[in-house]
């Protein structure tokens, strides 16, 4: 009969292990984890695997030897918390894995710093994607991040920058739970030029934003130029139409005052705006509404398209409101780079601006679907109220579909 797998999770250090896990320590034929942790038991007699960036293989290569000696996976902080513990049951199966549990490092630091991380968000960006740090600044309060050598808190004090975020607190927790031990609160413009080591852990607090953001912005609230901003009946339509999803990238062309990107944040969580303005007074505009609502996911892009798109990753959707007289060149090149399922929406308020979308669209393979947007608004007139029509918009949206 094979031996049961122990994954055993040492919390800061050894220190923190339970009599039961000493004991299934003790006992341990082939001990695995990573160089940091088997350095804790020298003098254990167990044959020794280090687990490096290929964690999966080695530990099928384990599987498939290991016969019915006992094997002890040792993991930092708790096994199921960003950790071993799920893989491990996944190749040796569950009704052979046991896991033993530990203090994870979010709780230590955040024992350290003596704040309350129920309402925190927790990132880990080893050996991961930064998106998923975005995510949480478009969503939370307060953050602690898992680091590695290439996201360190450098980086991320970086981040902060690029978003607006300025007023941010950080703090870096190095070396928890070693010899050396360090806990340092920074500004982000501070902890940006610093090195640290290379063990750490980050927590972020994110000031509160000036002003709530919703959907239905009145034109009034936001920073824009002489009547430049979508209104918020055609912004509806419009982020009805493009079909967000979480985590999407949305191109907003011709952004004028940022407003499509300010909501379509708070429809899809995780999403990225590249908000391009060739305008750099509207840029500012925009960087202004960004930062009076706490808007992170809004990344301001100051340049001249179609030329200023291809340093953008691919969208998965697309927002055309401006454009003139170089519309039709970039229509066509966002829809080229449209990721597979992708969809673009494009507003026009002239017949040409109309039918030149209707024209690229179908140029490009994408069937044309035109929905018009017309507008009254209630006025005041002589002791009653009017209705004052706006000017008609017309919103074009296509999708590339898939395979």
């Amino acid at each position: 009969m094979a031996a049961p797998v122990t994954v055993l999770g040492l919390g800061m250090s050894p220190v923190d292990l339970t009599p039961a896990a000493r004991e299934r320590l003790a006992g341990a034929d082939v001990l695995a984890g990573g160089r940091r942790l088997l350095e804790y038991f020298p003098g254990h007699p167990a044959e020794k695997v280090v687990l490096d960036r290929q964690v999966a293989a080695t530990l099928r290569d384990l599987a498939a030897r290991l016969g019915s000696r006992r094997l002890v996976i040792l993991a930092s902080g708790d096994p199921n918390f960003y950790g071993v513990g799920p893989l491990a049951v996944e190749i040796f199966g569950p009704e052979r894995v046991e896991i033993f549990p530990n203090l994870t490092a979010v709780q230590a630091a955040a024992a350290r710093l003596k704040v309350a991380w129920q309402d925190a968000w927790v990132v880990s960006l080893h050996g991961r994607s930064s998106r998923e740090f975005s995510r949480a600044l478009g969503e939370a309060g307060k953050i602690f991040v898992y680091t590695d050598p290439e996201n360190t808190p450098a980086v991320i004090a970086r981040e902060l920058l690029a978003r607006g975020l300025a007023g941010a607190r950080m703090a870096v927790v190095e070396n928890l739970g070693q010899p050396g031990e360090r806990l340092e609160w920074y500004d982000p413009a501070e902890a940006a030029g610093r090195t640290f080591a290379a063990l750490n852990v980050v927590y972020v607090e994110r000031p509160p934003a000036p002003a709530a953001l919703h959907l239905g912005l009145p034109e009034e609230e936001l920073a824009h130029e002489a009547g430049l901003v979508t209104k918020l009946e055609v912004r509806a339509v419009a982020l009805a139409l493009l079909r967000l999803l979480p985590g999407h990238i949305l191109w907003d062309v011709g952004a004028g005052s940022g407003s499509v990107g300010l909501e379509a944040g708070r429809v899809a969580p995780g999403l990225e705006v590249y908000a391009v303005e060739r305008h750099p007074k509207r840029l500012a505009q925009i960087t202004a509404n960004r930062e009076r609502f706490g808007a992170v996911w809004l990344l301001p892009v100051l340049g001249e398209a179609p030329e200023i798109l291809g340093g953008l990753p691919d969208p998965d959707r697309v927002f055309v409101g401006g454009g003139g007289e170089a519309r039709g060149a970039i229509l066509t090149t966002a829809v080229r780079r449209l990721k597979r399922g992708g969809r673009l929406v494009a507003a026009a308020t002239l017949l040409s601006s109309l039918e030149t979308a209707r024209q690229v669209l179908a140029q490009e393979g994408l069937r044309p679907e035109v929905v018009q947007v017309q507008v009254s608004r209630s006025r005041p007139l002589a002791g009653d109220t009017y209705l004052q029509a706006a000017n008609p918009v017309w919103l074009i949206a296509g999708s590339r579909e898939e395979g």
